[in-house]
């Protein structure tokens, strides 16, 4: 079969070591929309290095050394235009430094079967050079049409916004280039940048990368919720619903039930939702 679960969950990642430094996480963060505008103290604090501080979110673009592609993977077999990625996660063990040396291991958490495809949670424990845990980042990539092969279902969708309305509704603008900024992150693919391959693609010009509105979304929360500190995020996760274009304005909502504030965002000129099924998980 296609897949085969017991295999694909004893499947090893090699481990491997990465390092990132300050223009990396400056990079990233005007990747996903900070320095607008350019002269604002906060905006300075993602741009330039005098204070710089780096978002949590940052970690899924850090080079850690760990992981690799499915493809080749025991008990994995598909074909890779079927591959959707689905969520993210991360969870932040320390405030993340703006330079570090990192050593990452890359594992198979779990297989499901969704019916119509697998789902592959993956899972990527990074520390530093000290040895000690400092992030840890959870992919879930669906596989269409790998689906069917016994496996358990999994759990249910989690993080769903409460039934009233929101206790805060945040807007941002993304820039027009905003995608062009964010490939330069390491995600290439033509499908952001390309208008005659986003045609092909069923879209009428190039889209947002799901992480870079996965990070534009955590922004938005820290700056306009939590006054700017990064330090107050312990773990975000969230749901891939839709695509953003370069542009648009986000709508994020958010509702806060304990010590956590599950998040919602729309595109304002389509009133149609990029991020759904977020929770930003605070520091105490």
């Amino acid at each position: 079969m296609p897949i085969d679960r017991e295999k694909a969950l004893a499947a090893e990642f090699p481990a491997g070591e990465g390092e990132y430094a300050a223009d990396d996480v400056i990079l990233y963060h005007l990747g996903i929309g900070a320095g607008n505008p350019p002269t604002d103290a906060n905006e300075l604090e993602y741009t330039y290095e005098k204070n710089l501080k780096v978002l949590p979110t940052f970690a899924v673009v850090a080079r850690s050394g760990g992981g690799g592609g499915l493809r080749g993977l025991p008990g994995l077999e598909f074909n890779p235009a079927m591959l959707l990625h689905g969520e993210q996660s991360v969870v932040v063990h320390r405030p993340l430094p703006t330079s570090a040396k990192l050593r990452g291991k890359t594992r198979i958490k779990d297989v499901y079967d969704k019916g119509k495809a697998a789902l592959v949670v993956l899972e990527n424990e990074v520390s530093d050079d000290s040895g000690e845990l400092l992030y840890t980042t959870g992919m879930s990539l669906f596989l269409r049409g790998e689906g069917g092969f016994g496996g358990p279902s999994g759990p249910k969708v989690s993080n769903e916004k409460p039934d009233r309305a929101p206790d805060g509704v945040v807007e941002t603008r993304t820039l027009p280039q905003q995608a062009l900024l964010y490939r330069l992150c390491g995600d290439k693919n033509p499908l952001h940048a390309d208008p005659e391959f986003a045609k092909a693609g069923g879209f009428d010009q190039p889209i947002i990368h799901g992480l870079c509105s996965y990070g534009h979304t955590c922004k938005a929360i820290v700056d306009h919720v939590l006054g700017g500190d990064v330090t107050k995020v312990k773990g975000y996760e969230a749901r891939f619903r839709g695509v953003g274009f370069p542009g648009e304005t986000y709508v994020t909502s958010y509702w806060q039930e304990g010590n956590t504030l599950l998040v919602e965002s729309k595109s304002k000129e389509r009133d149609a939702i990029i991020i759904s099924n977020a929770a930003m998980t605070l520091a105490s």
